[in-house]
């Protein structure tokens, strides 16, 4: 009945028929070849928290299980791991070895090895910046709620009339249009439907924040408002950052996310022209059911775990996947430790784009955004694929 049912959807409105597993799997297998390894084969495995990996599992878990919608729709999780998620929830408080002997027994590990290179691995966090929920002559930079006119488009489908690029569309009286671009919207381009949720300081504050997809916000009567990620234009993102390396005003070696906020601000004529080159634009909604201790809400629609989410393509793999990871963490510009870890498919990004390419959730706050600001590193990524259901 099932197949039936997607049969007469895709004939009626073939835009809102999702990729099929076999479809996914031969989108991954033209980047990448998974080869199987053993767990004696990652480097320091059993030295990991696993415990602490465990329980960012079961958020993924608990998610899958109740089938709550995500917030931005990754592939779908296919049966086995469902499988391995109510094992899961079947023993939550386990030790480190119980918890490693846990994966061990019901993961398989595979090598992520893409066909054009090396994995790839950033870092991302929530900022923390001063607002006002009324603008005045110090918060002036609004970030605005999402539109009514916005249709996302889910992973997989397309709209009539859309590029198959463009993730989401503007509905007007005579159909489906591309939504505006970050220039436009800035220049009014929402009319009445430009609604702010809060006002910042500067454009370089608005533009970290729309990177970063949250926020903590110190209002001026002292309290922290948290904004989460409501939305986007769909627009093709492009990294500011690469673009002054390419232009020589900053070398890739010594870039901090402090040394980009000032070139920003002291430069606001070029760094307007620089930030409008990311098409990209995001929408935000007030997080009041955050409490101060939570991350924020990542793409699989609950809260972050500081250094255990990770946010992978989403059109590659499905949320709730446990990754290893194998590389270096840096710390400072001339001092990092070892990346040995095992981490949670929880989010996704805009710039997170093949197999073997990741972004490390840090935490909140300035230490944070420091820290994500200088992991940019090849990285070996091992993906654990559940093991089929006997």
């Amino acid at each position: 009945m099932r197949h039936a049912a997607r049969a007469f959807l895709a004939c009626l409105f073939p835009w809102l028929v999702t990729m099929t597993e076999a479809e996914a799997a031969s989108r991954l297998a033209a980047q990448a070849r998974l080869e199987a390894v053993s767990f004696k084969d990652l480097s320091a495995w059993a030295e990991d928290d696993h415990a602490a990996a465990f329980k960012a599992f079961l958020r993924s878990c608990r998610s899958l299980d109740s089938s709550a919608a995500a917030l931005r729709p990754a592939q779908a999780a296919q049966g086995d791991l469902l499988a391995v998620c109510r094992a899961a929830l079947q023993q939550e408080n386990l030790s480190r070895t119980e918890a490693r002997r846990f994966f061990e027994a019901h993961f398989q590990p595979f090598a992520v090895i893409p066909h054009s290179g090396n994995g790839f691995l950033t870092g991302y966090y929530e900022p923390e910046f001063r607002g006002s929920r009324t603008p005045d002559a110090t918060y002036k930079v609004p970030l605005l709620a999402r539109p009514d006119d916005l249709v996302t488009i889910e992973q997989g489908k397309t709209l009539p009339g859309i590029d198959k690029n463009l993730q989401a569309a503007r509905r007007g009286a005579k159909g489906y249009e591309p939504y505006p671009e970050r220039a436009a919207i800035e220049d009014g381009a929402l009319g009445s439907l430009a609604n702010p949720v809060v006002y910042v300081r500067e454009p370089a504050e608005a533009f970290i924040i729309h990177v970063q997809g949250s926020s903590r916000i110190r209002l001026t009567d002292g309290s922290v408002m948290r904004v989460a990620y409501a939305g986007r234009n769909g627009r093709p993102y492009t990294s500011i950052g690469r673009v002054l390396v390419q232009r020589g005003e900053m070398d890739l070696e010594s870039m901090t996310l402090e040394k980009l906020m000032d070139w920003l601000k002291n430069n606001p004529g070029p760094a307007k022209e620089l930030m409008r080159l990311n098409q990209s634009y995001i929408f935000f909604r007030e997080a009041n059911e955050l409490a101060p201790e939570d991350g924020p809400i990542g793409g699989a629609g609950f809260p972050l775990v500081p250094g255990r989410s990770l946010a992978v393509d989403r059109g590659l793999w499905a949320y709730g996947l446990p990754f290893w990871l194998e590389g270096e963490l840096p710390f400072t510009l001339d001092r990092s430790e070892p990346l040995r870890r095992l981490m949670i498919a929880q989010d996704t990004g805009s710039a997170i784009v093949g197999p073997a390419r990741g972004d490390f959730f840090f935490g909140s706050g300035e230490e944070a955004g420091t820290r994500a600001g200088l992991l940019r590193h090849t990285t070996r990524f091992v993906v654990l694929m559940p093991k089929a259901r006997k």
